[in-house]
C-alpha cells in the first residue's frame, strides 16, 4: 500500500519538533510495511518577506527535500500571509503550490490514498489531489482545527466542514474532538473515528544523564509547551507561589519559547521566585525525555488541549501529571489513577493538586506506576499504526 502524506506540521531544519508526533506516525506506519511519502509545505517567502523575521528567513532557506530517518519528505512552496491573513483560502493556495511536485511523485509512486494532517489547509489541498488523482482522502484532525479555525470565519469553518464531508474517514485524536465536530459541525458520528497519538517505545529512558546535579534534593516539577496564554504556565507559577513557604525546595523548570516569555518573566519577579524557576528553552526531543525522567511532577494546566503527547511521554516515564479537566487527556487521564485533573483556570485546584502530590510522595509514585501501565497497554505509536492502517484498508476496499 503506497500513502501520500500531506502535512504542512512535519519536522525539517527549521524546526525540528514541529509536527513530529506526525513523523512518529509515518515511522510506524513504515515500519508495518506502508509505503510513505510526505510533502510538508511551507510559506514561500521572496524578498522582502523573508526579512520581515527570523521565522520567515529560515522558510526561504529550508530545503526542497530530506531523507528524514528513511522517509522521503518534500518541502515545496506556497502563498501563505503572515498573521493567517486571508486563512480560510488557504487549502486552494496550497493546493497551487504543490500540484506540480505531486504530479512529478506520482510518475513513480502511484500513491493509493491521501492521508492529510489537519483539514485547513491541508485536507482542502488534499480534496483537489483527491479529485484529480480519484484517490480517497483521509483527514485527521489534532485540535486546531476544531478547537480555534472553525471559529475564525464562516468562510474557514465552511470550508472545513466541506474537507470533512468530502474525506471517506475522519480520525480524531481524542474523543473531546469528536463532540466538537457533532456539536458545531454536525459531523455524522460514524463519519470520525478516535485514534489516539502515541509514544515512541525508543523514547523511554531507563535513567536520565548526570547534566542535573544542580537540581539534586529538590522537587522538581517540570512542564513543557510553547509558552502561549493557554498552556497555563502563569498559572503554575501562581500556584508555587503560594506553596514556597511549604516547599522551599521546590524548582519549577519550563522547557519551550513562545511569545508570553516575557510576561511570564515579569510575573516571577513580582511573585518573588527568582531562585525557584528556570527557563530550560527548547531542546531536542531527546532532551525534553531526559527532563521527564529526572523532574518529580508534570503539570501542565491548559484549558484548551486537544490530546497532549507530551502528557503520555510523562505518564509512561512513570511521573504524575496535573492537566485540566474537560480536555482531551481525558481519555487518559484518570483522576486519583493516572494522575490528577484540576478545573481549568482555577489556581486554588493546582495548588491543592500540586500540594497533594508533594506532601505524599508514595501516592504520587502510586500515580505514576498506573499512568505508565495505562500507556504502554493502549498508548505507543506501533497501535496507532495498527489502527490507522485498519482505516485505510477499509477505505480502499470500498472504494474498490
Amino acid at each position: 500500500m503506497k500513502v501520500l502524506v500531506i502535512s504542512h506540521m512535519y519536522p525539517s531544519t527549521f524546526n525540528e519538533i514541529r509536527g513530529i508526533f506526525i513523523h512518529e506516525q509515518v515511522k510506524a506506519l513504515v515500519d508495518k510495511g506502508i509505503k510513505v511519502q510526505v510533502i510538508s509545505p511551507v510559506p514561500w517567502t521572496p524578498f522582502p518577506i523573508n526579512y520581515l523575521t527570523s521565522k520567515w528567513k529560515k522558510y526561504s532557506i529550508m530545503p526542497e527535500r530530506e531523507i528524514r530517518e528513511g522517509v522521503n519528505v518534500w518541502y515545496p512552496h506556497y502563498i501563505a500571509f503572515p498573521r493567517s491573513w486571508f486563512f480560510a483560502s488557504s487549502g486552494q493556495r496550497m493546493y497551487l503550490g504543490i500540484k506540480e511536485l505531486v504530479a512529478k511523485i506520482y510518475q513513480e509512486f502511484q500513491f493509493d490514498l491521501i492521508h492529510a494532517h489537519v483539514a485547513l489547509p491541508d485536507g482542502y489541498a488534499g480534496i483537489k489531489m483527491a479529485q484529480k488523482y480519484i484517490k480517497p482522502l483521509i483527514v485527521t484532525i489534532h485540535g486546531q482545527d476544531f478547537q480555534q479555525t472553525i471559529f475564525k470565519s464562516k468562510k474557514s469553518k465552511r470550508n472545513i466542514k466541506k474537507v470533512i464531508n468530502f474525506s471517506k474517514k475522519t480520525i480524531v485524536v481524542s474523543k473531546k474532538l469528536k463532540r466538537i465536530g457533532e456539536k458545531y459541525l454536525q459531523v455524522n458520528n460514524n463519519k470520525m473515528i478516535v485514534v489516539p497519538n502515541g509514544i515512541n517505545m525508543n523514547d523511554i529512558h531507563a535513567e536520565t544523564s548526570n547534566n542535573f546535579q544542580e537540581y539534586n534534593g529538590k522537587k522538581v516539577i517540570l512542564s513543557v509547551s510553547h509558552l502561549i496564554k493557554i498552556k497555563g504556565i502563569d498559572l503554575n507559577l501562581k500556584a508555587i507561589a503560594k506553596l514556597k513557604q511549604k516547599y522551599p525546595d521546590v524548582i519549577y523548570l519550563i522547557i519551550g519559547e513562545g511569545k508570553e516569555k516575557k510576561k511570564l518573566e515579569k510575573l516571577i519577579n513580582e511573585l518573588n521566585l527568582q531562585n525557584m524557576v528556570t527557563f530550560i528553552g527548547e531542546v531536542s526531543h531527546y532532551k525534553v525525555m531526559e527532563y521527564i525522567v529526572f523532574c518529580d511532577i508534570f503539570s501542565l494546566p491548559s484549558w484548551n488541549e486537544a490530546f497532549g503527547v507530551v502528557y503520555i511521554e510523562a505518564m509512561v516515564s512513570g511521573k504524575p501529571v496535573i492537566g485540566c479537566q474537560g480536555e482531551g487527556i481525558e481519555d487518559f487521564v484518570k483522576h486519583d489513577k493516572t494522575g490528577l485533573l484540576v478545573k481549568p483556570k482555577d489556581v486554588d485546584s493546582l495548588t491543592e493538586a500540586l500540594d497533594f502530590l508533594l506532601s505524599n510522595t508514595d501516592k504520587a509514585k502510586a500515580i505514576g506506576e498506573c499512568a505508565r501501565k495505562a500507556v504502554l497497554e493502549n498508548y505507543t505509536w506501533e497501535k496507532n499504526a495498527e489502527k490507522t492502517i485498519e482505516i485505510y484498508r477499509k477505505v480502499l476496499n470500498n472504494v474498490r
